[in-house]
């Protein structure tokens, strides 16, 4: 095995830590380094890769510029982002566009070396942080697919009532409701939101764009 890596960052010392991190890896060469998105167009032309690590936020062309040109152009390299970036619609971009791992500058030795050997191999590697932010970002997302999905429509009109700002007896004259019903839709809401009083209502509504 000797895989042929490149590095693109405009940091000299990230190049630098990278460069001492594989000197005890015989089966990986650094074959070249590039500062810059232009450089790193230019280098590929001659240069023969099996795995880039690639920074999103660099000089002339970005990371996530870069990777869709390169994933149709050189479908042989595997890109493995290496960022600061800890977002996972970074990741899940990155990904989209041609990326094959992702992950943070600050990795470990051992977590680099085993990132690039998977990828190297053609499977997707990303560092277990970002995993987990992913899993638990997708976790919240599907809670919340399932509160909107049990809100009624009318739940909704008073959620948005109640935002607004609007007391149990306007909510009520503007329903065309009683003040008792417009309470009961209230309590409901508040355990289908799963929150305790209205301030943490309001709050979580608008974070989750339910309403305006």
């Amino acid at each position: 095995m000797n895989i042929r890596l490149a590095v693109a960052d405009d940091h000299p010392m990230v190049i630098s830590g990278i460069r001492n991190m594989l000197s005890g890896y015989p089966d990986i060469t650094l074959v070249a380094t590039y500062k810059d998105g232009n450089a790193l167009l230019e280098g590929l032309k001659q240069d023969v890769l099996d795995v880039l690590l690639l920074d999103i936020q660099m000089p002339g062309k970005t990371g996530d510029e870069l990777a869709p040109v390169i994933a149709k152009k050189y479908p042989d390299i595997k890109i493995l982002v290496l960022t600061n970036f800890d977002s996972t619609l970074h990741v899940q971009s990155m990904l989209r566009k041609g990326a094959h791992g992702y992950l943070l500058k600050t990795t470990e030795q051992a977590t680099l070396i085993r990132a690039i050997e998977t990828v190297w191999r053609g499977d997707t590697f990303i560092e277990s942080f970002m995993q987990d932010k992913i899993e638990r970002s997708g976790a919240r997302a599907r809670r919340e697919m399932s509160v909107r999905s049990n809100l009624t429509k009318r739940e909704k009109q008073i959620l948005q009532c109640i935002v607004n700002g609007d007391s149990s007896q306007d909510i009520a004259d503007k329903l065309f409701i009683s003040i008792r019903s417009v309470e009961n839709y209230r309590s409901n809401i508040l355990l289908k939101m799963d929150v305790k009083n209205l301030a943490m209502l309001v709050r979580k509504a608008l974070e989750m764009g339910i309403v305006e």
